[in-house]
């Protein structure tokens, strides 16, 4: 049984504020890697309880957000800056039996949600696939679904919580925090966190184990509208993407007819 572990680090308790502790020029970017680390081992102690033999670890976080030398043992690790494109990366995930998001935050623009934002906080307004805004939530189950492989929990505030069950109904989540503004919120501590992210990773692979689901998968052709904050970072945006269609002065258009074409592009 093998589970690939996509991670985040706003999503993760005790990380409530931009910059000071998500960049790694913000003084609080040391602990919030430990944090998440420490987390992420968490999750893999669950899964291995529930009989996972292969586990892999992807760096998620935009500059890196992993502490390598205190990950678990058994878990094997995709790192590196600039990451490989994910042509390169599928090789190696595409074969997981499930995949987990740990440490993750809600889509841009969520009005409870702690650290929210859609792949860069300082330039997007937000993306609308198909007529539906969307975040970083919905690009992993469905880039990751398109392969074959059924998102199975997620770890995070309770806006990424309810966002990824708006997506899958019923799907098991450990809440680690309640977002109280963007860069605030109430957080359980690191002990309580850690062990119902242990428990929650366990429940829901066994769960899988017991009756297999399959992946979520939208209907296509697909449109991906993405809002920047400026018309100079849409001016960009544009020039470095062969696949843009500029619909508006802050508007790009991506269009495709797979899943795995747009949902990153």
């Amino acid at each position: 049984m093998k589970v690939f572990i996509g991670t985040d680090l706003e999503g993760v308790a005790g990380v409530t504020t931009f910059y000071l502790q998500t960049s790694p020029d913000g003084p609080g970017y040391p602990t919030s890697c430990k944090l998440l680390t420490l987390e992420i081992n968490a999750a893999v102690e669950g899964f291995i309880e529930a009989g996972a033999d292969e586990i892999l670890v992807d760096d998620g976080h935009g500059p890196g957000g992993i502490i390598y030398e205190l990950l678990h043992p058994k878990a094997s690790y995709i790192g590196g800056r600039p990451k490989a494109p994910m042509k390169i990366q599928n090789k190696y995930t595409s074969d997981a039996d499930v995949t987990v998001m740990i440490g993750q935050h809600a889509m841009a623009g969520t009005p409870d949600g702690n650290l929210c934002h859609t792949q860069n906080s300082r330039t997007v307004e937000s993306y609308i696939l198909n007529g539906k805004p969307i975040g970083e939530i919905a690009q992993w189950v469905l880039y990751h679904g398109a392969q074959g492989v059924p998102t199975i929990f997620l770890s995070g505030d309770r806006a990424a919580c309810r966002e990824i069950d708006e997506l899958i109904p019923g799907i098991v989540t450990a809440e680690t925090k309640i977002g109280l503004a963007k860069n605030s919120a109430i957080c359980l501590s690191k002990e309580a966190s850690r062990e119902l992210i242990r428990e929650k990773a366990k429940l829901a692979l066994q769960q899988f184990i017991e009756k297999p689901v399959k992946p979520i998968s939208w209907p296509g052709p697909y449109i991906l509208d993405k809002t920047y904050f400026t018309v100079e970072i849409a001016d960009q945006v544009e020039k470095s993407n062969p696949k843009a269609l500029r619909i508006a002065p802050r508007t790009i258009r991506v269009k495709g007819d797979s899943i795995m074409d747009v949902i990153y592009a």
